[in-house]
């Protein structure tokens, strides 16, 4: 006898709703915002007015002005495209570099299988940021080496999980036609296997771009980020801790505007996992 599916209680059914539709809105808004942030913002980002420094949240600024007079509101429009930017060049290095060990493993025989799994393992003993901080040392902090040394710093969760789904592909009888035909492995893992296996990676790939915006910000806050004045979040964090107690204003809507991205991108990854994306 087949069991039948328990429906979730309309209240998690309710909640889950209401965190899409909330992730949804809030993703769209950072999607406005990168595309016209000049739309939003009344100042340029990097305009100074030392005699207006350190002014608290009002009509002409929002969110108040820093130690330089700088407009905290539109330096945060303008570091959304630096931030966001980051974290999603960041998951797309982690996704394609995974992807490539994971085939290799899935599709390579025994020993590449070991050998890509005992790097992983080796990856994997390292914690992700000083994994990060390492290739920083190797290739220089800014902008594009922050995104670099995320995503190579998560690629192996990506690695791990394209292997997976792949050496159930492909045993698959459609991969085996294809091999039988004379298909090359490269043009089988292209045209079978990772059409099969995007599901679970673009899941793995919404939650781990929330992780890669915090590890960008974490990473910028130390001074290894895009250099000043190029505004970005992290950066504004760090700008601001040494004035909380008088200027709350310069590292509070930072920090703010990372927990609301996070928390909407989270969201919307953690609505596909749980409507089965796969």
């Amino acid at each position: 006898m087949t069991a039948l599916p328990v429906a979730a209680p309309p209240a998690r059914r309710a909640s889950s709703r209401f965190a899409v539709v909330a992730g949804g809105a809030a993703v769209a808004l950072v999607a406005a915002v990168l595309l016209f942030p000049t739309w939003f913002a009344r100042y340029p980002p990097e305009a100074t007015d030392v005699l207006n420094a350190f002014a608290p949240p009002g009509a002409d600024h929002p969110f108040g002005t820093d130690q330089l007079g700088r407009d905290v509101f539109s330096r945060l429009v303008h570091g959304a495209r630096v931030s966001v930017t980051i974290g999603l060049v960041a998951t797309v290095i982690g996704v394609a570099l995974g992807s490539v060990l994971g085939l290799v493993a899935a599709a390579g025989g025994r020993w590449a299988d070991v050998l890509v799994m005992r790097l992983t393992d080796v990856w994997l003993a390292f914690p992700e940021i000083l994994l990060a901080l390492l290739v920083i040392a190797l290739i220089g902090p800014g902008a594009a080496n922050v995104a670099v040394a995320i995503g190579v710093a998560a690629t192996p969760y990506y690695g791990r999980l394209v292997r997976g789904q792949a050496l159930a592909v492909i045993r698959a009888e459609y991969v085996e036609a294809a091999r039988v035909l004379g298909i090359g492995p490269v043009r089988t893992a292209l045209r079978h296997v990772l059409p099969n296996i995007g599901g679970p990676v673009v899941v793995l790939a919404s939650l781990g771009a929330g992780s890669a915006i915090v590890a960008a910000a974490g990473l910028s806050l130390l001074g290894l980020g895009p250099l000043p004045p190029t505004p970005e979040w992290g950066a504004m964090l760090a700008e601001g801790q040494g004035y909380l107690a008088s200027a709350w204003w310069i590292a509070v809507f930072p920090g703010a505007a990372i927990v609301v991205v996070v928390l909407a991108v989270n969201a919307l990854g953690r609505a596909a996992q749980s409507r089965g994306l796969r």
